[in-house]
């Protein structure tokens, strides 16, 4: 269990806390017990894959647990944001997603994200992304383990946004 403690705050029906506060079967009704279990294992290896050994708040939303049709933006139900170090003005950032598709199917995103120093500023930019969308031949635990992995991969390697950068082939900073 995360030692975050209990869900704390509200804000715009955005539930916080460690992830052992989360209500999987709330958020995702389907799941057997050795799916949430499955789920609490991947969740705990990101957790000791950060370099700082603080644990990281996850942020939920009760109400996306539903689909409710396409809409503007993407809708989150679960989520975590690791935010690397990064010289002021500068943003990395590390993110773990469940949302839910235009076609109303779960998929489960891993993606690092950099501040743009493009002569256009596009504000950030993905250098490097994962998303594995649920379906018939890929379970919610596993499409949650597959990004999970490549993140706890991501977070082995340089927590510099410039590193970052040049390997997705972006202007420096």
């Amino acid at each position: 269990m995360n030692s975050s403690g209990p869900a704390r705050g509200r804000h715009d029906h955005l539930m916080r806390g460690g992830f052992g506060d989360i209500h999987t079967t709330t958020l995702f009704p389907f799941l057997t017990p050795a799916d949430v279990d499955s789920l609490h294992q991947a969740a705990r290896a990101v957790d000791e894959a950060r370099r700082d050994g603080n644990t990281v708040d996850w942020e939920w939303f009760p109400e996306h647990a539903a689909f409710s049709g396409r809409q503007v933006g993407t809708p989150i139900i679960l989520g975590l944001d690791v935010a690397g170090p990064a010289e002021e003005g500068d943003q990395l950032e590390f993110l773990l997603q469940v949302v839910w598709t235009d076609q109303g199917r779960l998929a489960v995103d891993a993606v690092v994200n950099v501040a743009c120093w493009c002569r256009t500023d596009h504000a950030t930019h993905d250098v490097d992304a994962l998303t594995v969308v649920v379906s018939d031949e890929t379970s919610l635990p596993e499409a949650f383990w597959a990004t999970a992995t490549r993140l706890t991969g991501w977070l082995a390697e340089p927590h510099d946004a410039d590193y970052w950068r040049a390997k997705a082939g972006l202007s420096p900073r």
